[in-house]
């Protein structure tokens, strides 16, 4: 397989598409947003950060988004960690630093409790832990409860659509509510004007997390995307501080 190519990996039957980058170690492991894929400005970024210094990369896929195979709305937030963790298990070896954007980022506290010996350092970008708690006004909850869809106009053109199915599982892997066992490195960087994930629930989850070693840097009128280049570079420049720590 060629560096960075389009490749498949198959959990329960479901195709996962990924690009992996040899290198040296760490492996830097991008995951993306809801309803986002490994092409995005972040992803592409940090695998340009990893290029340049001949580090190991993977990114991913969710089923039923990007070149992954299935429907979207079949998708939970347990299916997805499902599938994270096996690519970490069966395509990366020896340390990890995870970068999740966004609900990718609830995604890497979640793997980063499952893989406590392998993960050295957590970038939560814009990250969204328990979104499916404080994201969605009461009325909306109670219809997700009930088994409904919810389809609410996104920020960024056409429709978000959250399955009962979807909620539910987000529901049952809420973080905020207590300690969060992490004790790896953690970094967040999260945007001033960010009205998809309050700048609140970054402060919720620093002061959730066991670790000691947890920083937050604000970017000022940032908004919940952070793909201007200022925010990129800031971006690459927490993952450098991860990859090479001061002495």
């Amino acid at each position: 397989m060629a560096q960075g190519e389009v490749a498949y990996l198959q959990v329960d039957g479901r195709a996962i598409a990924y690009r992996k980058r040899d290198g040296a170690s760490p492996t830097l492991v991008f995951l993306p947003g809801y309803a986002s894929d490994m092409e995005g400005a972040k992803a592409l970024a940090l695998d340009g950060f990893a290029e340049r210094r001949g580090l190991a990369m993977l990114r991913l896929d969710y089923s039923g988004t990007g070149s992954s195979a299935g429907e979207f709305e079949g998708g939970t937030l347990e299916l997805w960690l499902a599938e994270s963790l096996a690519a970490l298990d069966r395509l990366t070896e020896g340390p990890l630093i995870l970068a999740g954007s966004s609900m990718g980022g609830w995604l890497a506290l979640h793997l980063a409790q499952l893989r406590p010996e392998r993960v050295q350092a957590v970038l939560g970008i814009a990250a969204a832990p328990d979104f499916t708690d404080w994201g969605f006004p009461d009325h909306l909850k109670q219809r997700l409860a009930t088994g409904e869809t919810s389809r609410r106009e996104s920020n960024y053109g056409g429709e978000q659509v959250t399955t009962a199915a979807f909620w539910s599982s987000g529901q049952q892997h809420l973080l905020l509510g207590g300690e969060i066992a992490v004790d790896c490195a953690v970094r967040l960087v999260h945007g001033e004007a960010d009205t998809d994930v309050p700048l609140d629930i970054a402060f919720r989850t620093l002061r959730a997390l066991r670790s000691s070693d947890v920083q937050l840097q604000i970017i000022k009128g940032g908004g919940h995307r952070l793909s201007e280049p200022h925010e990129i570079d800031a971006i690459l420049r927490t993952i450098a501080s991860l990859v090479e720590p001061a002495p």
